[in-house]
């Protein structure tokens, strides 16, 4: 989730009306000759045998980080749920409508990925809007305040200043939000950490046919941050 609108954005209160999508259409057409004209066998045999993605790609609504445009993964391949700051909220089993959850739930149980992947991003608009929250300042939005707040216990978590004797505390509020890739990069450890408390995604974890990873992304430079363990922190591998 964008903090900051892109540059294509216009005033609508300008008259100018909506902006044109026909690319995308055309994008699709282009799709369609790739891979239903020129080379059918990669579709036809998805649609004959079915989908089985290695992977479940966790990732941020934000337009700037497409899982399968920035990993290069074909048709097939990925598993995606996007969700604003790439979430994943603990396990509650109740009467309410948990769409990341059953995501994650039908990846893991029914089309046995052998890997989970978190994926966040440098310029986070969600870990903005959880370090506002967090301030007082919540936002005017019915559903984004709420949803991000569970981000901030991960950052109290793993973001830490040394203290006076030599022991570590949260980082202050303040400072945090002078440095807010380190949130962003603690949210993924929190996410991860929420994952294990899906007694199916732990079981499989223990028994090691599933794999967890975090990755950040830094818009800035193009590099990938990633860990392997979680707990541990992200370091850059690209």
């Amino acid at each position: 989730m964008s903090d900051q609108p892109s540059h294509h954005a216009h005033d609508h209160s300008d008259g100018a009306g909506c902006r044109d999508i026909s690319h995308l259409v055309d994008g699709v057409r282009r799709f369609r000759a790739r891979f239903y004209e020129e080379a059918p066998s990669l579709m036809r045999r998805l649609v004959d045998k079915g989908q089985a993605p290695a992977t479940l790609m966790i990732s941020c609504s934000d337009s700037r980080v497409d899982p399968a445009i920035l990993s290069g993964a074909k048709p097939g391949e990925l598993f995606v749920v996007r969700n604003v700051a790439n979430l994943v909220p603990a396990y509650r089993p109740d009467d309410g409508l948990h769409g990341t959850g059953a995501a994650i739930e039908y990846a893991v149980r029914d089309l046995k990925v052998d890997h989970i992947i978190v994926l966040g991003h440098a310029h986070c608009g969600g870990i903005k809007a959880m370090l506002s929250t967090a301030g007082g300042e919540r936002p005017p939005r019915e559903f984004v305040g709420p949803w991000v707040e569970m981000a901030l216990d991960a950052s109290r978590l793993y973001v830490t200043d040394e203290g006076a004797e030599g022991g570590k505390r949260a980082m202050p509020l303040d400072r945090l939000k002078e440095v807010p890739f380190l949130a962003e990069r603690a949210a993924i450890l929190g996410s991860l950490d929420n994952l294990m408390t899906y007694p199916w995604v732990r079981e499989r974890v223990e028994a090691g046919t599933l794999a967890l990873h975090g990755w950040w992304f830094d818009l800035d430079s193009g590099d990938l941050w990633a860990t392997d363990a979680p707990g541990t922190p992200l370091l850059p591998v690209t």
